[in-house]
This record gives structure tokens, C-alpha cells and sequence, in this order.
């Protein structure tokens, strides 16, 4: 047991005891008062049910007030509810109401405050938060509503009705947000909203709301399965993996005149046959630990359907599967029985600091012929420092550079990284080219590698 835990144990039970005592006290106050006035009259059975009365007393007493302890309402911060309450009263709300909202409500930058103003300010910023949502909803006349912290900066709030019924006044509220600030510290918020109409689940509307908030600061198109309800499309994804369901497309990637290499495009099928959209399970997979799974089965199908070719195939893999054990030794014995090579394209937006451990990893996988490609450079903050720290072969820039007005606006960026990564001898790649002048621009930059509409279609593997 871990020594919190022990100091938990320890103070619960020291104040349980002072509680208890003025009871057990009160108890043998009336049991020795009786002795002494009624002594000679008092039978046997007496002293025996004062005994049992006075155990099972201590005992009930100790047992009620310190078990008491373990049900923790209010969150010590932010005086809202805490998440495990938060989450079983809305459980209770979901299961007797018909439409149930709930709305994500987040404080982006409250890693800054911690850093910048310190924890003890960040902590006033999450109360003073959690206050201003309450007034906000109340002054909008909404009474007896939840509303819990649930982590980091993030609040939860659940209302009665549809989405539709609160999405103008959530809209409002992030307006007035703008200019939010507490003691002159700038706070910034960002909210998502989502109903029962997407699933009737607690656990499936949580992850939606964080996902869609995700996909709004990142400005993507939220992608929605329009048949399958999200425990559908997980039931889907399992039953894909398990029984081996996916399309495997290539794309041509060129250098100068040349193909180089292809690249492969994953989907996976349900078992009607129906395309599963690659960011629409990539999160099932990971909260369900099958990355591992999904992604060695995806190298096993491309060598199993390309084992009698002697070309190079790139590969996305989590970095997460690349670091771990399983896959390593497995992917290892399955490029030795194959003449195709692969390249391994990572991309991962937390940095991984133990670049040493990493670059043994990578160095061994490269032992055996496989190249190693980092993507989204320029666009995320990992990608540069992995540059700039692991042995890797290829870089690929992020399609915010892809479009032509943005990457003539950043012509000198990209060049900045081209030369950068050429001193390490290390080639340049751009993707998702789709016109002649986009193709001109990234001739013009010396690119290594380009990729797109423009020069080659998707096709079947097969």
C-alpha cells in the first residue's frame, strides 16, 4: 500500500474515533448509572446485552463513520462535483430522462497559468471558473443542473433536454468568454456539446465530447458514422480485427521521374462489407489497447499480399506500438521471411524524451532494412524535435503545406527545414499535391519525395 493511502487510512480512522467517542461514552455513562442504582435487581442477561450493546455499538459506529469518508461529493479545488460522483449521478439522470445534453467546457491554456502564475493561482482560476459557469447557466434561468470537474481543466455540465435546445446559448457563452480574465491571468475556453441522440452511454458521449473539441481546435471536419452507434462501430472494429477484414490501397511516391516507393492507405470493413474510415476507429483502438494488434496485423496482410514484390511500402504505425516488445520481435521475424522493404511513418503530438532508448529501437528495425519517416513536420512540435534528435531517414511536412498559397507564404520555412534535413542526410517528402502549381513550387524547393493527385492515383494492393 502506498504511503497516501496509508495516511488516508490513518486520519479517517483517528477522526472516525473522535466522532465516535462521545457515543461510546454516552453508552457507558447509562450502563454503569444502572449498575449502581439497580445492582442488586439487574440479571444476568443485562450485563451480557450491555456487552454485546457496547461492541456492536463500536463497532457499527467506526464502521458507518469511517466507510462515510469514502463518498467524496465535492471536488477540494473546484467545488464542484468530483468525476466518479459526477459520473454516477448522471448515469441516474440519463437512465429517466428522455433527451439529456451534456457540455464540455474546458480552460485551454491552464498548464500555462500552473507555469507561469503557479498551481496555487491555477487552482483559483479552476474555482473561479467553475462559479462562472454556475452564474452564467443560472442567470440563463437553468436551475439544479450538474456540474463536476472531471480533469486537468475540464468541467462537465449536464441539462435536461436535446443539444439543439443549448447550442445557441453555449455559443453565447464562449463569446463572452473572450475576454474572461481573473486577477489579470488571461483565461481562454473552449466548449463542445453532445446529446443522447448520439448514444444513450455515458462513457460513449464523454469521448465524443472530448473528440469533438479536439477536431474543432485542430479546424478538421468531424467525421460521423451515419449508420453505426458509437458501441456499433466498436463492436465493428473488434469483430474487423478479428476476423481480418481491411482494404489495402497504394499511392505512388516520386522521386524526379521515378516511383520510389508507395505508400499504403488502411481500411478496415464490418462484416456487411462497409468501409470503416481510419480516424473514426483509430480511437477505439487506442482506448481498447489494440494498437499492437491492428498494427502488426496490417504489416502481416501487406507482406502476405506483396511477398513475391521487391519494392519499398510505406507504413503508419504508432509510435506507441514501435516502442513496444510485441511488435518489435514480431515485425522483425516478418520482414525477414519477405523481399519487400518498409518504411514506418510516425507521427505522435507528445514528445517522447527518452530519445536514447528510441534511437536503439529505431537503429534496430533499420538493422533489418526498414527505413523510418517522421511525419507533420512544420505542423507539430514532436516532429521538429525528433528531427533534430533521432537517426531517421525520411521527414514528411504536414498537409497544412500541401495547399499552394500556403506553402508560397512559407517558402522559406520549408526550404529552412529541406537544407536542415539534407546537412543530416536525411530526404524531404511532401503529400496530398493536387495541382501543377503546387508540383512546380515543391520542384522549385528540391524536394525529395512528392505524392498526390497530381501524379498518381490511389489503387487496390492487389
Amino acid at each position: 500500500m502506498l504511503l497516501p493511502q496509508t495516511k488516508e487510512r490513518e486520519y479517517r480512522f483517528k477522526l472516525a474515533l473522535r466522532m465516535g467517542l462521545p457515543i461510546f461514552a454516552l453508552i457507558i455513562a447509562l450502563v454503569s448509572h444502572t449498575l449502581i442504582d439497580n445492582y442488586t435487581t439487574l440479571n444476568t442477561s443485562f450485563y451480557i446485552e450491555s456487552l454485546i450493546l457496547l461492541v456492536f455499538g463500536i463497532y457499527f459506529i467506526l464502521y458507518l463513520i469511517y466507510n462515510g469518508f469514502n463518498v467524496k461529493i465535492a471536488d477540494d479545488v473546484s467545488k464542484t462535483f468530483t468525476r466518479e460522483y459526477l459520473f454516477n449521478y448522471l448515469e441516474g439522470e440519463l437512465k429517466k430522462e428522455g433527451d439529456y445534453t451534456l457540455i464540455l467546457i474546458s480552460i485551454d491554456n491552464l498548464n500555462d497559468i500552473n507555469r507561469l502564475y503557479g498551481i496555487k493561482n491555477g487552482d483559483k482560476v479552476l474555482r473561479a471558473v467553475g462559479e462562472w459557469i454556475g452564474s452564467y447557466l443560472q442567470e440563463k434561468k437553468l436551475e439544479d443542473f450538474p456540474l463536476g470537474h472531471v480533469k486537468g481543466g475540464d468541467f462537465i455540465v449536464g441539462l435536461r433536454g436535446s443539444a439543439k435546445e443549448f447550442t445557441t446559448l453555449l455559443e453565447l457563452m464562449c463569446l463572452k468568454s473572450n475576454e474572461f480574465s481573473i486577477d489579470d491571468i488571461e483565461v481562454k475556453i473552449s466548449a463542445a456539446i453532445s446529446d443522447t441522440n448520439y448514444s444513450k452511454e455515458l462513457d460513449y458521449i464523454v469521448e465524443n465530447l472530448f473528440e469533438i473539441q479536439e477536431q474543432r481546435k485542430g479546424s478538421r471536419t468531424i467525421l460521423k458514422d451515419e449508420v453505426l452507434s458509437p458501441s456499433e462501430l466498436e463492436a465493428s472494429v473488434i469483430n474487423a480485427i478479428n476476423n481480418r477484414r481491411l482494404n489495402i490501397m497504394t499511392q505512388d511516391v516520386y522521386s524526379e521521374d521515378s516511383v520510389a516507393f508507395k505508400e499504403c492507405f488502411i481500411k478496415l470493413r464490418d462484416e456487411n462489407n462497409k468501409v470503416l474510415y481510419t480516424k473514426s476507429y483509430m480511437k477505439i483502438l487506442n482506448r481498447l489497447g489494440l494498437s499492437v494488434e491492428y498494427d502488426l496485423m496490417v504489416l502481416e496482410e501487406l507482406i502476405l499480399k506483396t511477398k513475391e514484390r521487391k519494392e519499398i511500402y510505406a507504413l503508419n504505425i504508432s509510435p506507441s506500438s514501435l516502442r513496444n516488445e510485441k511488435f518489435l520481435h514480431r515485425s522483425k521475424e516478418l520482414l525477414k521471411e519477405t523481399s519487400i522493404r518498409v518504411m514506418f511513418v510516425l507521427s505522435e503530438l507528445e514528445y517522447f524524451s527518452h530519445t536514447s532508448r528510441y534511437n536503439s529501437i529505431l537503429n534496430s528495425l533499420k538493422h533489418t532494412g526498414v527505413l523510418i519517416a517522421i511525419d507533420r513536420v512544420g505542423s507539430i512540435h514532436s516532429s521538429f524535435l525528433y528531427l533534430r534528435e533521432l537517426d531517421i531517414d525520411v521527414i514528411r511536412f504536414g498537409t497544412y503545406y500541401s495547399n499552394f498559397e500556403r506553402l508560397e507564404a512559407n517558402f522559406s520555412i520549408v526550404k529552412g527545414f529541406r537544407i536542415m534535413a539534407e546537412e543530416r542526410g536525411i530526404k524531404t517528402w511532401i503529400k496530398n499535391i493536387d495541382n501543377k502549381d503546387t508540383l512546380s513550387l515543391t520542384k522549385k524547393l528540391h524536394i525529395d519525395y512528392l505524392q498526390g493527385k497530381e501524379l498518381s492515383e490511389l489503387t487496390p494492393i492487389t
